[in-house]
């Protein structure tokens, strides 16, 4: 995956590839309305539909092949959070982004274990917006170190008895990976851009590309955000580590 661009450097579209399908879904038509003529105005980014609801998602999806779903979380007859859940269960899954107004809210953890891409916050400005879209189509979590951190906080919630099954659960499949990636995945929880981890590591970017890659596949991972919660949970990460870096 590639470093995240910061805010002050919008990620360009690469000039050869074709624009980013873009599916909005939102039952606020005012929302979608606004989305749709701040995307729209891209050159990088086609918007091929909206729709008012999640139940709506799937059948969009399936005839409109879209390569993100910008989601809003709340939304009658069936939310986002479960529609994001249907999507990322798909073959040929779409990447999610779900729309929140809040920072860290226990719903935007469940769309991130669910396999969201990451989050926007609906008052966030119109270029960070359409910077998100383009990341996300680039590779990239759109997910800030301070929201991770909350988000560890949230995922480390709970009694004692749930944590510990929690890590048990998190170190079996941690164990699944071999030595190398071990430390790769630390090195994603912690924070770091791929070039940060092949220095750390001493590899070259593509190695650790591969091995992101493998991790991913073995564990049936959807981004770097879930390798960094399974790290987590997994109680390999010093306190000073978690948040850090570039997550998103």
């Amino acid at each position: 995956m590639n470093t995240p661009a910061s805010p002050a450097s919008p990620t360009p579209p690469p000039a050869s590839s074709a624009p980013v399908r873009l599916l909005i879904v939102d039952d606020d038509p005012l929302v979608r309305a606004g989305l749709t003529l701040m995307l729209g105005g891209d050159q990088g980014i086609d918007i091929v539909g909206e729709g008012a609801d999640g139940s709506e998602a799937e059948e969009l999806v399936e005839r409109l092949r879209p390569d993100i779903v910008l989601m809003d979380i709340r939304m009658p007859v069936m939310d986002g959070l479960t529609a994001t859940e249907r999507l990322r269960r798909r073959p040929d899954a779409p990447e999610v982004v779900v729309l929140t107004t809040f920072h860290a809210d226990e719903q935007v953890l469940r769309a991130i274990r669910a396999g969201a891409a990451g989050f926007v916050l609906k008052d966030t400005p119109p270029a960070r917006i359409v910077d998100s879209v383009r990341r996300v189509a680039a590779g990239d979590p759109v997910l800030s170190p301070a929201v991770t951190r909350q988000l560890m906080a949230r995922a480390a919630g709970g009694g004692h008895d749930d944590r510990a099954e929690r890590t048990r659960r998190a170190r079996r499949r941690f164990g699944q990976l071999a030595e190398r990636e071990q430390e790769v995945a630390v090195a994603v929880g912690r924070g770091g851009s791929n070039a940060e981890i092949a220095s750390s590591l001493y590899l070259s970017v593509a190695t650790v590309k591969t091995h992101v890659s493998r991790i991913l596949a073995k564990l049936e991972l959807n981004n770097r955000v879930q390798i960094a919660l399974l790290v987590h949970d997994a109680g390999l990460l010093d306190p000073d580590d978690e948040g850090g870096g570039h997550l998103g």
